[in-house]
């Protein structure tokens, strides 16, 4: 690892799946990988319903900021990737519901060819603890 570099993959986020980190620390920052569906036991729910989905991936990188020493609330942007744009309102409620008092800059992207068929995908960045 490069110094001041810190990789985080916590057990109660199923392994990576390729040659990637669930989380990186640096520069005072926390940058978590796009997180899928996936449970910590490593099942995909690809055939679950769209809210299922989209409350796993933000639990995945709840966990994977806590981890990292940091927090929903510390989050500064957030990229989410959904299959069907249709989707958004539904993401939108869930999503505010789990992030709180929290704003962080947010974008979505559609993006219909998701990996193992999943509905969406999301990414952010936080601040680290000082």
């Amino acid at each position: 690892m490069i110094e001041g570099i810190v990789a985080i993959n916590p057990e109660a986020v199923a392994k990576p799946g390729g040659h990637y980190s669930h989380a990186v620390v640096g520069g005072g920052f926390v940058f978590v990988s796009g997180q899928l569906p996936i449970a910590a036991d490593g099942s995909k729910l690809n055939e679950a319903p769209f809210e299922s989905q989209a409350r796993q991936a933000l639990e995945n990188v709840k966990v994977a900021l806590v981890a990292a020493g940091s927090s929903v609330d510390r989050l500064t942007q957030v990229r989410v990737y959904v299959a069907d744009i249709n989707d958004w309102p539904v993401f939108n409620a869930i999503y505010a519901e789990w992030a709180g008092i929290a704003r962080p800059a947010r974008a979505v992207v559609p993006a219909p060819g998701l990996h193992f068929g999943f509905k969406i995908e999301v990414e952010a960045i936080a601040l680290a603890t000082g």
